[in-house]
């Protein structure tokens, strides 16, 4: 069973920094998509960055340049690093994975799985809160 575990939120000033990270047990596919994902309060859950089993990498343009995604395969952990925090990324973050998943741009992932959605990736984190506020 596909397990995913965040964890690294917390409470930081305009202009801080915050790295996530996303253990991921029972996940043996060596194709995939992972992604982090956020939702803010009364707001639609939308794409950050994603990453792919080739190496392929996209951002969300709100996050370019200040957000890098990572994946450490040795310890099975997926990071998300965020610098220059703005009180716009206050949200709830989740990770996701899916082995059947393909690279959007945005910072997308989806999955090819059949009668489902685009966005129903196959397994999520519980999620871990970033709060932007001085």
């Amino acid at each position: 069973q596909v397990q995913l575990v965040e964890s690294g939120g917390g409470s930081v000033k305009p202009g801080g920094s915050l790295r996530l990270s996303c253990v991921v047990s029972g996940y043996a596919y060596s194709s995939y998509c992972m992604g982090w994902f956020r939702q803010a309060p009364g707001k639609e859950r939308e794409g950050v960055a994603a990453i792919d089993s080739d190496g392929s990498i996209t951002y969300a343009d709100s996050v370019k340049g200040r957000f890098t995604i990572s994946l450490d395969n040795a310890k099975n952990t997926l990071y998300l690093q965020m610098n220059s925090l703005k009180p716009e990324d206050t949200a709830m973050y989740y990770c996701a994975a899916d082995h059947v998943g393909y690279l959007g741009s945005g910072g997308y992932c989806y999955t090819a799985r059949p009668a489902r959605p685009a966005n129903a990736l196959d397994a999520w984190g519980q999620g871990t809160l970033v709060t932007v506020s001085s």
